[in-house]
């Protein structure tokens, strides 16, 4: 396990995809003379500008961004990697006698940068390569069913069709005898423990009704901005990676650019997976009892300074 550090309090400003975060960061941010660090999984990617409403360049200008634009979409970029590059970017405003504030919405980076990365048992590839044989020919219920079986709190946690996790909740267990969600939990209460590190987490919220509409409209204005085109020309080269692939909506767009869906269809279904996306957002956060929420819509810069602590 490895404990992040606690010399220094972590501020973070998280919600839901659509809320509104970014305005919110700029305007405190400029307040109060901070820099941004990007909690988001996707920003990292170099060209996903429009699909993944990546700060502005004009944006980037009013306050130092750091964690964005680090990697080609076609390259791997996974956990560990953001997490050493935030402690990074973290060590490095610091140094500079500046405030940083956390911004984004990826739970299990809150979840890594507060409470430590849970790294277990190194992968085994032919196990793996077993396991996913396995998916291939019995199909994802079945390895899903198994989980249960022996590590019943991570069946309940994963859906059959998140093929990665439930794979790796196997391979833990073959490989220690041990359910995942037993050393998860150890891993949380010594990471809760001593030495935890110090948090103020402020979230932002909107009422339901009024995120789905931000979201369609927001789809609507990204699909005009040229996320065909953009998804089109990364395709082409460099070409999506294994993570920048999973990437809310860029498959959509692309089946749109290849005839297999219409213009209704297309937003009509990136508007339900964003949607469901939210969702999960949130059920990630209801794990943080610690967060500080407030409307998004009211409100202000001086609001989310004084939450911040910085007074």
């Amino acid at each position: 396990m490895v404990v992040p550090k606690v010399e220094h309090e972590l501020v973070v400003l998280l919600g839901a995809t659509a809320t509104g975060k970014t305005q919110g960061a700029l305007a405190a941010c400029e307040a109060a003379g901070a820099e941004i660090v990007s909690m988001d999984s996707m920003l990292v990617y170099r060209g996903m500008d429009v699909g993944t409403a990546k700060p502005s360049p004009a944006e980037q200008a009013r306050v130092p961004h750091h964690g964005i634009d680090l990697v080609d979409p076609s390259e791997r970029y996974d956990l560990q990697r953001w997490l050493a590059d935030a402690e990074a970017a973290l060590d490095a405003i610091r140094r500079r006698g500046r405030r940083a504030l956390v911004v984004g919405g990826t739970g299990l980076y809150l979840k890594a940068l507060v409470h430590g990365l849970f790294e277990g048992p190194p992968v085994d590839l032919k196990l793996r390569a077993a396991f996913m044989a396995r998916s291939d020919r019995e199909g994802g219920a079945a390895l899903h069913a198994e989980l249960e079986a022996v590590d019943p709190a991570s069946a309940r946690r994963l859906h059959p069709n998140d093929r990665k996790r439930v794979v790796r909740a196997l391979e833990v267990f073959a490989q220690t005898g041990r359910p995942l969600s037993e050393l998860q939990g150890q891993w949380e209460a010594a990471a809760l423990g001593e030495g935890a590190r110090r948090v103020r987490l402020v979230g932002l919220e909107r009422p339901p009704a009024d995120l789905e509409a931000r979201i369609e409209r927001r789809t609507r204005a990204m699909l005009a901005a040229g996320w065909v085109e953009e998804a089109v020309r990364i395709r082409a080269d460099p070409g999506f990676g294994p993570t920048s692939c999973q990437a809310l909506g860029y498959a959509e767009v692309l089946r749109f650019a290849d005839g297999e869906l219409d213009e209704g269809e297309l937003v009509e279904s990136i508007v339900r997976k964003t949607r469901r996306f939210s969702l999960r957002q949130r059920t990630w956060f209801r794990r943080f009892q610690e967060i500080v929420w407030l409307p998004a819509e009211t409100t202000e810069a001086r609001d989310l300074v004084a939450r911040f602590g910085w007074s």
